[in-house]
């Protein structure tokens, strides 16, 4: 059942986790370095790209014989170093650039739909209705695409200073979803540990 709530909760969690405006930088540097991209494809292929982990990812889950709560707490181990990636201004996860084109790798994959974010993406199905997730993930694709489509005028607009400011700002709110999913999902698992 589409509920807004629930949209926009997933689609905050999903705009801090792809962090779009934090890749700007790294956008422009691919840019100015004469890596070339196409971004209708990159928004397209990284959509696929979750989409397909979205609704394989469970059963994958099932085949290594782990529940969505536990993974939800793994998920949640990276939501917090991400954050404090974007909070602290350090970089733990590499985001490594190839020679060639850019569309697929790095931008669809890993900056677009990143490790971080697919993990994000399952452990989202326990706090989440499917088709809320999906709304909110197709709303940040659209957003993706219109960053990687006007990349050059966005420098301009925002400028360095706020661009960084956006990054600690959702750093924070992915620190308080991380602590959120750890508890709730924390306590599902201890209970069936203890019927």
């Amino acid at each position: 059942m589409i509920n807004l709530v629930e949209i926009v909760g997933a689609f905050l969690v999903l705009f801090a986790i792809i962090d779009i405006t934090g890749s700007i930088p790294i956008f422009l540097s691919l840019k100015h370095s004469g890596n070339k991209y196409h971004p209708l494809y990159a928004a397209l292929i990284s959509l696929l790209i979750f989409v397909i982990f979205f609704f394989l990812g469970d059963a994958a889950l099932k085949l290594f014989g782990v529940d969505i709560e536990s993974f939800a707490v793994a998920g949640s181990i990276v939501l917090f170093i991400m954050a404090f990636e974007m909070i602290l201004g350090v970089e733990i996860f590499k985001n490594d650039s190839n020679s060639g084109g850019s569309t697929v790798v790095p931008i669809a994959f890993p900056l677009i739909a990143g490790p971080g974010a697919l993990t994000t993406i399952i452990s989202l199905r326990a706090e989440y209705a499917d088709i809320n997730i999906l709304i909110a993930l197709l709303a940040n694709i659209i957003i993706d695409y219109v960053v990687l489509r006007y990349i050059d005028r966005l420098e301009k607009i925002l400028g360095g200073t706020l661009i960084s400011i956006l990054r600690k700002f959702f750093g924070v709110i992915l620190l308080a979803i991380g602590v959120k999913l750890i508890t709730t999902n924390l306590g599902s698992i201890i209970q069936s540990l203890n019927p």
